[in-house]
């Protein structure tokens, strides 16, 4: 079984499902702390940052999302640095990459994930959108935005396009001080790592 942002019980992502994910999920996890298989949350995924409006936070799941997960699916709250990886990644797949990332082009798909874990929905499809000239930009994926994407000729100047957008919002955050050294090196490095599935799509 598939899950869902709307399962009423947890139903644990099973690799494999979706290959493309399963690429691009890595590259994420990297930037938000580091990849684990199994057992504790490494401690490097885990922070709370006096600086960082998300509080406390674990490989990119802040605990105020994880709250109501956990409540959706029937089971008591508990601290995010007690997620498991099962949750992690199950959650990573139904409310992030679910569900535009896998209507979009290789690469193009890992710069979206990325930025909508790191800034959220909004701001991901608005950065998307603004890269469309002539396009609508009300932070809705529909049929005219996915129709754009199709017709886009070159698929690598739209990945550095979205790269260059992402770096123009980070500069104008409050919090940019405290944290923008590492928001424009990880908006770097998943730009490469975009550009490396895009070629060998």
């Amino acid at each position: 079984m598939i899950p869902t942002s709307h399962d009423r019980t947890f139903i644990p992502y099973i690799v494999g499902t979706d290959p493309e994910f399963d690429k691009c999920l890595p590259f994420t996890e990297l930037q938000e702390g580091v990849p684990w298989s199994d057992g504790p949350m490494p401690a490097r995924a885990y922070s709370n940052d006096a600086h960082d409006p998300g509080g406390m936070t674990g490989e990119g799941i802040i605990q105020r999302e994880y709250d109501p997960k956990r409540r959706q699916w029937g089971l008591p709250t508990q601290w995010v640095r007690n997620m498991s990886k099962d949750e992690e990644r199950t959650i990573y797949y139904t409310d992030y990459w679910c569900p535009y990332c896998p209507l979009l082009p290789k690469g193009l798909d890992l710069e979206f994930f990325d930025l909508d874990v790191n800034g959220g929905l909004h701001r991901a499809a608005v950065t998307l959108q603004e890269c469309l000239p002539g396009l609508a930009v009300d932070g809705e994926i529909g049929p005219a935005t996915l129709a754009r994407i199709k017709a886009v000729n070159d698929l690598d100047g739209l990945i550095k396009e979205f790269c260059a957008r992402r770096e123009v919002f980070y500069r104008r955050l409050t919090t940019f001080r405290y944290f923008g050294k590492d928001w424009i090196r990880r908006s770097a490095e998943i730009e490469a790592q975009a550009e490396t599935l895009e070629k060998h799509a």
